[in-house]
């Protein structure tokens, strides 16, 4: 598991470390520049004409002192500072004496750009403002030169927090940052920005690091957890997922769910879908157990249809729905049912999720303190469904997605899967999931169902909501990142990532 702080988190490690344990600003400066110098020799070899563009704060102290350590390697290596000295950090000022001293070549401004390698000092992750003056002209000439480009801790103009573009920003080929990655790297468009990310150390204690249960998170290969097999198990002990999902338009969407719930590990799956999905579901995966409804303009279920529902709900461990169901006064009847009638974990989404937005008193159900028991929920909105759960609108959300999530985590009683390029797994008390998987291959119809799939098969093998939601996340975006490896984004289809299951 990797911690990815914000800016106010950060700066609060950078405090504790040298007034709590000791480990003045300048060693950390100097550690920081070190490790660095490090990654660009490595990368770029010592062959190479440097320029460094070096801010007033600390982050062009950084850079000043990696000018002067490249120059040890026999880097030829030239400072230009953006700002006025009399401005500078005192860290970076005594950068600067010993620079000077040493007769390293310092420039105030940016005329020449002609170099192999510029390295990017500006601003770092203290920035909250557009950027401006002579600041943008330094960012757009590093923009505008040939050279490779190497950020320093964050590309300069980009909000280290939800990764947005101050006016102009720094396109990097690399970002070395320290200690931890910053969120501004993993959201879009940071993370487009940033390059690739390399994390040093510095020698910041994890003692430092207070946020422990209530920050931001995200996982490595080394996450990857499965649930237990019991070897002498059977299909039952696996799990059993009553799957509510297809209308007689859109047949596919069972199909996914289903197949990805079995691919996942769930021993057995039931579909209680619309009659038109019968014949193309079973030819499909005939693996399944099929309970349909007539998909009509009648609003209620017939009674030998509302009996197959209620042995459904007693015969799973788990109840996903709303792939494919539609909205019509059927599917808005069906999910009515199941809030009523289910005391047992679900996954909702899609279009039961459109279904509660637009009867909010359902929803309310959830709240907190109005439970009846302590049922696992999961909800996957994207960002639109989302949306319209809390009535804002998406603009409003892309500014502080993070803030809306935990708030509808704190108000009701569930677990939040917030689709976006970035997805967000949020429950109250919990820390915070954001999914570094995946790829734009994977925007394409039927992603969803797949995820959903995916979660209620974990849960049905006795992950709680919460685990199945973020290993759920995680493992989904490892399916796509596979199958576009296999082909490409421009080929991946939803299919693809349940055929990827294979190789995770």
């Amino acid at each position: 598991m990797e911690y990815i702080l914000t800016a106010a988190e950060m700066k609060k490690c950078d405090e504790t470390t040298s007034l709590t344990y000791g480990i003045p600003s300048l060693v950390l400066m100097e550690r920081a520049a070190l490790e660095t110098v490090k990654v660009i020799l490595d990368r770029y070899g010592s062959d190479i004409y440097v320029g460094v563009v070096a801010g007033c704060g600390n982050n062009g102290g950084d850079g000043v002192a990696i000018a002067r350590i490249l120059r040890e390697y026999g880097v030829s290596a030239e400072i230009h500072l953006i700002g006025e000295v009399k401005k500078c950090s005192a860290e970076t000022r005594q950068q600067l004496d010993i620079a000077k001293s040493l007769g390293i070549p310092v420039y105030f401004g940016l005329d020449n750009t002609i170099y192999d390698v510029m390295v990017d000092a500006i601003f770092g992750i203290g920035l909250t403002r557009e950027v401006e003056g002579t600041y943008r002209e330094a960012i757009m000439a590093i923009n505008e030169s040939r050279a490779r480009v190497v950020s320093v801790d964050m590309p300069s103009g980009i909000h280290s927090d939800d990764g947005s573009v101050m006016g102009v920003a720094v396109k990097a080929e690399l970002t070395v940052t320290y200690a931890y990655r910053k969120l501004g790297q993993v959201l879009y468009p940071g993370t487009q920005y940033a390059g690739e990310v390399v994390c040093v150390p510095i020698g910041i204690p994890q003692e430092a690091l207070e946020e422990r249960k209530n920050g931001i998170v995200t996982f490595n290969r080394q996450d990857l957890k499965l649930p237990n097999r019991n070897p002498a198990g059977n299909k039952g002990t696996f799990g059993k997922v009553l799957l509510i999902a297809g209308s007689k338009n859109m047949g596919g969407a069972c199909q996914l769910a289903a197949l990805s719930a079995f691919r996942i590990g769930a021993g057995m799956v039931r579909v209680f879908t619309a009659e038109e999905n019968r014949e193309s579901l079973l030819r499909k995966v005939p693996e399944v157990i099929v309970s349909t409804y007539h998909d009509d303009g009648i609003s209620r279920l017939s009674g030998e249809e509302e009996i197959d529902l209620q042995d459904g709900l007693k015969w799973a461990d788990v109840i996903a729905i709303g792939p494919g169901i539609s909205t019509s006064e059927k599917a808005a009847y069906i999910v009515e049912y199941i809030m009523q009638n289910n005391k047992k974990p679900m996954v909702l989404d899609a279009d039961a999720l459109n279904i509660l937005a637009a009867k909010q008193e359902s929803l309310q159900q959830f709240e907190i303190g109005r439970m009846e028991n302590n049922r696992e929920i999961v909800l996957t909105p994207h960002l639109g469904e989302f949306a319209r759960l809390i009535k804002h609108p998406v603009p409003r959300l892309q500014k502080d997605v993070i803030s809306y999530c935990k708030s509808f985590a704190k108000k009701y009683c569930a677990t939040l899967v917030c689709k976006d390029a970035r997805t967000y797994v949020v429950k109250q008390y919990k820390m915070t999931y954001v999914n570094t998987s995946g790829n734009d291959g994977m925007a394409t119809a039927g992603s969803g169902d797949v995820l959903t799939g995916i979660i209620a098969g974990l849960m049905a093998q006795g992950m709680a909501g919460f685990e199945a939601a973020v290993m759920g996340t995680y493992i989904h975006g490892l399916a796509g990142d596979y199958a576009k490896e296999k082909t490409s984004a421009y080929y991946v289809m939803a299919q693809d990532m349940i055929d990827s299951l294979r190789y995770i």
